[in-house]
């Protein structure tokens, strides 16, 4: 075992130790203090010796065991279906049914989807006339577990792969590494980021762009010579647009979408897209933050940082924040977009292609480093484990249009689109705007 791996190892079991307990304690709770005591004792035992020896024998660029990931996934959904009983006092179908959603929402694919409900009112449904009736931690756990097993049975391509573990920033030139260091995003990240970094922070600042120049993404699939200059003002120079979205969500999609936004998104304060044209007519700001840090041979006034941040005009509240950067790899250009969330960064890494009509397209489908990363950073060392999420695509067209900028932002996953942003772009002023 190498050294430098073990002190993550022994943390990992640890936690999973805790998760066992807290699991085993909600699996006995209605059965008093000394069952409690012995669930605690047992679900940390079990849990703990299955992360150890998963542990054990995973190998450099795999996760742990699919088993022990399953068994982990139950033991979490223990403790919440004995809160959700408590609080809502729902019985097993529900519980079942609320269980197998989530978890069905988390497989992002329609069948996945569809396969979480159906298999926890199943569950629900036979053990609703069982005497004694099992606890609602217990239906819940069952749910997840009998989930996860069919689902990986009938869906064989996996959803994450491991790519590194407890490597330098450096080593990965594609992942964006910088994560948010409070449970909130937020649009007030960028400014708390320049305090940690000690550069200088620049609240919407003026004539910036996502990307300094169009010429850093100069490769065999694009040459930045082609570009129309409306477009090529746009990247470089973002704030001086103003743009108008439409988003246009698949209905298979929108269910488990509104659970992540409910659950996750808005208590994150990262990637709350809107949900239709209604909300984005409250108003939706734009704007880019940056942070210049002099030093390492750069000149003053070369800007670190760029957070394009968008928010509700009415609220403030954030839509999402996204860090910038671009960087060059085998003679081919990349945009790399990080989405800060807490200890960690989901990358959108993007390859240039040249677009009929002088446009340009980003997108993910690409070769080389093109593609989705879901990243931990350790806050005492910055070294990253990194996650591929193979699944996931998008695709950014930007172009003109009968004199007009336009833009079409579509997402994929496993090959079904989900979702597509569209936009049309204009030059702040116009119709009286600021």
């Amino acid at each position: 075992m190498p050294s430098d791996r073990r002190p993550g190892r022994i943390s990992a079991v640890g936690f999973a130790a805790s998760i066992g307990a807290i699991a085993g304690a909600s699996l006995a709770a209605r059965r008093g203090v000394r069952w409690v005591a012995a669930g605690v004792l047992t679900g940390a035992t079990v849990l703990a010796a299955g992360e150890a020896l998963a542990r054990a024998r995973q190998r450099p660029g795999e996760i742990p065991a699919l088993p022990q990931r399953i068994l982990t996934s139950g033991a979490l959904a223990a403790p919440l279906g004995w809160l959700g009983a408590r609080l809502t006092g729902a019985g097993p179908l529900a519980v079942g049914t609320a269980a197998g959603a989530v978890s069905g929402a988390m497989g992002l694919r329609p069948m996945k989807v569809a396969l979480g409900p159906a298999v926890g009112f199943t569950v629900g449904a036979v053990v609703k006339g069982w005497r004694p009736r099992p606890s609602s931690a217990a239906v819940a756990a069952a749910t997840v577990v009998i989930y996860r097993t069919l689902s990986a049975a009938v869906f064989r391509d996996a959803q994450v792969t491991l790519l590194a573990e407890r490597v330098r920033a450096e080593e990965l030139p594609f992942v964006v590494p910088l994560a948010a260091r409070t449970s909130y995003v937020g649009t007030g990240y960028v400014r708390e980021l320049a305090a940690t970094m000690g550069g200088t922070y620049t609240e919407a600042a003026r004539d910036v762009g996502i990307v300094a120049s169009l010429d850093e993404l100069a490769g065999p699939d694009f040459d930045p010579a082609t570009v129309d200059p409306l477009v090529r003002q746009f990247y470089e120079h973002t704030t001086r647009f103003m743009l108008d979205i439409v988003p246009q969500w698949r209905m298979w999609v929108r269910p488990g979408y509104l659970l992540y936004r409910t659950l996750v998104a808005r208590p994150l304060g990262q990637a709350n897209v809107p949900m239709n044209q209604r909300e984005t007519l409250r108003g939706v700001r734009s704007r880019i933050d940056t942070i210049t840090v002099p030093g390492d041979g750069a000149p003053d006034g070369t800007i670190a940082v760029r957070g394009w941040i968008r928010s509700f005009a009415d609220t403030d509240a954030p839509i999402y924040v996204g860090i910038y950067t671009t960087y060059r790899h085998d003679e081919r250009g990349y945009v790399s977009v990080g989405f800060p969330i807490p200890h960690g960064s989901f990358t959108a890494t993007l390859v240039p292609r040249a677009r009929d009509g002088g446009g340009l397209t980003l997108t993910s489908h690409g070769s080389g480093h093109a593609g989705h990363y879901l990243s931990y950073i350790d806050p005492e060392s910055g070294e990253l484990t990194t996650l591929a999420v193979p699944g996931f695509g998008e695709q950014l067209d930007v172009y003109v249009d009968d004199a007009e900028l336009r833009a079409e932002h579509a997402f994929t996953v496993f090959g079904l689109p989900f979702l597509v942003l569209h936009y049309r772009i204009r030059p702040k002023g116009e119709d009286g705007a600021q």
